[in-house]
């Protein structure tokens, strides 16, 4: 039986994917963002969060047998690395990170560390919501529900009185966080498909 035209696989050429073992040749700053047990965060400098890029990491990363899964998200630039819990598997990790070139260190994203900690921690919150409704909603839909019924809930007490927080400002608000919290989303859709 012949395989792509040859007798046996002997005869057959090695066909290499260059890209996908080619070293880095330019540095690539990360930082670490949270290492725990089995998972270790990372974040790629803004210069460096291409489609491209990331899935190379990614797929290097992948390589390595003790990793279990990676994720990335291109939108903030983070790189989730599940992996065994000994501490050779993490060594492993950074050993390849290393061969990709990658700088670990602190990399300017520019935000205070306060303000880069608060995104995290809503990012964090934001995927755990997802998770314990099963991906049915997140905070982008509750946080502007939140407001819309206490916008409500203002008009029913208070009418149409102007006394502390009126309810058109938290309708407004409520309004105003839906729009832009799924407008940035439309965008990515837009630019994907172009």
């Amino acid at each position: 039986m012949s395989k792509n035209g040859y007798i046996n696989t002997a005869q057959m050429p090695k066909v290499i994917n260059k890209k996908s073992i080619q070293i880095a040749s330019q540095s690539i700053p990360m930082q670490i963002l949270s290492s725990t047990p089995g998972r270790l965060r990372l974040r790629v400098a803004p210069s460096h969060r291409q489609v491209g890029e990331m899935q190379r990491i990614a797929s290097a990363l992948e390589a390595d047998p003790n990793v279990n899964q990676v994720r990335t998200n291109i939108q903030n630039g983070s790189i989730v690395i599940y992996h065994g819990t000994q501490d050779a598997s993490l060594d492993n990790i950074f050993a390849t990170l290393q061969d990709l070139g990658i700088i670990l260190g602190n990399i300017t994203i520019g935000k205070t560390d306060a303000a880069a900690e608060v995104s995290n921690a809503a990012a964090d919150l934001n995927n755990r919501v997802k998770q314990a409704t099963n991906n049915a909603v997140d905070l982008r839909i509750l946080f502007p529900l939140g407001l819309a019924i206490l916008a409500i809930r203002q008009f029913m007490i208070q009418g149409l009185r102007l006394e502390r927080i009126p309810w058109y400002v938290l309708a407004w608000y409520a309004f105003d966080s839906f729009i832009k919290l799924h407008g940035t989303n439309n965008q990515q859709h837009s630019s994907s498909e172009s």
